[in-house]
């Protein structure tokens, strides 16, 4: 299994198919854009501009699950980070990361790595670096910033 077998849901309400992503490395994240680590969304716009054209996405999924902090609506969420983060990688619909009600696709990266103590998203801004198969690589804590990432990214683009 890979996560190239989960088909999730568009900002705009349109499913997609994460097949699309096929050959190409990603780093999955659970955004919100009321978090005190919400100018990591400039960090992971950073990278997705270096590394775009070697084959590398940062795929977004908005979470209300923490604190509220994610209120903007599915249709207002791209213009938002657009205009208060400069973000263009995709922003997806929100979704549950933790619990009975947490989207397969969260359900899987949890299931294939597993956190400090334990498999639940603790925070927003987790994320997940996914190889080209759609295989999950590594984990990395809310705390971790974007740039600290880079050189795992090129290892898994080998650039």
């Amino acid at each position: 299994m890979s996560i190239h077998q989960f088909t999730v849901k568009k900002a705009n309400g349109e499913e997609q198919s994460l097949e699309e992503y096929k050959g190409r490395a990603l780093l999955i994240v659970n955004t919100a854009t009321k978090c005190g680590l919400a100018p990591q969304f400039e960090g992971l716009e950073e990278l997705y501009q270096r590394y775009h054209e070697q084959g590398f996405d940062v795929l977004g999924f908005p979470t209300n699950q923490f604190m509220n902090q994610e209120p903007v609506a599915d249709a207002d969420m791209t213009e938002t980070c657009k205009l208060n983060f400069g973000v263009t990688f995709p922003l997806f619909a929100k979704i549950r990361v933790n619990g009975s009600e947490a989207h397969p696709l969260y359900s899987y990266l949890k299931q294939e790595k597993k956190g400090v103590l334990s498999s639940d998203i603790k925070w927003n801004f987790t994320k997940f670096l996914v190889d080209q198969e759609g295989y999950v690589v590594e984990r990395y804590g809310p705390q971790v910033k974007p740039e600290k990432i880079e050189d795992d990214i090129k290892n898994v683009l080998k650039v």
